[in-house]
């Protein structure tokens, strides 16, 4: 993926937006063909989804849009001193990820819009499937593949985010990340900070799930050590457009741990809501 950039303004300042196109041709094709916004995990960036989107956009006959949201990758970091605060993921989703639309002249109106969102990035798609669903006049959303998303604050998810505090201050965790983010003390502790933050326990987002009108894939792995099965469950439960797919030998990163499986579901999930492509076709038929 060719990274390019794009500004908004956003949080009193303007920001530098990482954006990368996908899928066949290059991705950015015709403003009326499907569209797949591909929304990162909260240690994610452009970079780090590697050849994941490009595979899904190319075998479904989609164009794929992946950016990094503020932060992260090659986006603008932090400011000195800031720290996010726990409506931070409702922001991405009612702000940011609506402000680069609009700077790239998407109009969900005219482009059938999908998200793809994992992690903290399904949260986020979540939230925007709500603000679609709510906002007046209402903006269309063909739908939401959500992969290891987060509805509400488990111990499992606390736990794990302590022990990746400690790889970071005790590993080479750091120096990993840093092959991804050009500030990895900018994603890491915006992220790590909030998260551990006792005020964060009693987040959730089930009443904005209730809200939402488009179909809904879910996707967790079964071994998922952020979260239990509960949070997709969750959400068929808050949603009765939801199809949920529980994967085996798969952790918190589905299109890391089961490639084939995911793109399997996604390709499932769109053809039984009429998408159909010749890309996609051929990739059935092969």
């Amino acid at each position: 993926m060719r990274p390019r950039f794009v500004d908004i303004d956003w949080a009193e300042r303007r920001v530098r937006l990482e954006v990368a196109w996908v899928g066949p041709g290059g991705g950015e094709g015709e403003a009326s063909a499907p569209l797949m916004v591909f929304l990162h995990e909260g240690l994610g960036s452009v970079a780090m989804w590697r050849d994941f989107p490009q595979r899904l956009c190319t075998e479904l006959g989609l164009r794929g849009l992946v950016y990094s949201r503020p932060g992260y990758g090659q986006s603008t970091p932090r400011a000195p001193g800031e720290r996010w605060q726990t409506d931070f993921m409702h922001r991405q989703a009612f702000e940011v990820l609506p402000a680069l639309l609009e700077a790239l002249a998407i109009d969900p109106r005219r482009t059938p819009l999908w998200l793809y969102g994992h992690s903290d990035g399904g949260s986020i798609a979540l939230l925007y499937a709500a603000r679609c669903a709510t906002a007046s006049p209402g903006l269309p959303l063909a739908g939401a593949v959500v992969a290891a998303p987060h509805i509400l604050v488990e111990d499992i998810s606390v736990r794990s985010i302590e022990a990746a505090r400690r790889a970071y201050l005790d590993t080479n965790l750091r120096q990993r990340l840093a092959r991804y983010h050009d500030d990895p003390d900018s994603a890491f502790w915006g992220w790590n900070d909030i998260w551990l933050d006792p005020a964060f326990r009693q987040w959730s987002i089930e009443a904005e799930v209730g809200k939402i009108a488009c179909p809904v894939l879910a996707l967790q792995g079964v071994e998922d050590e952020y979260g239990t099965l509960e949070q997709i469950r969750g959400i068929a439960r808050c949603h009765a457009g939801t199809r949920l797919v529980e994967l085996p030998a798969c952790g918190h990163s589905p299109h890391r741990d089961q490639p084939d499986g995911v793109i399997h579901a996604v390709r499932g999930f769109l053809t039984a809501l009429g998408h159909t492509s010749k890309a996609s076709l051929h990739a059935q038929l092969t």
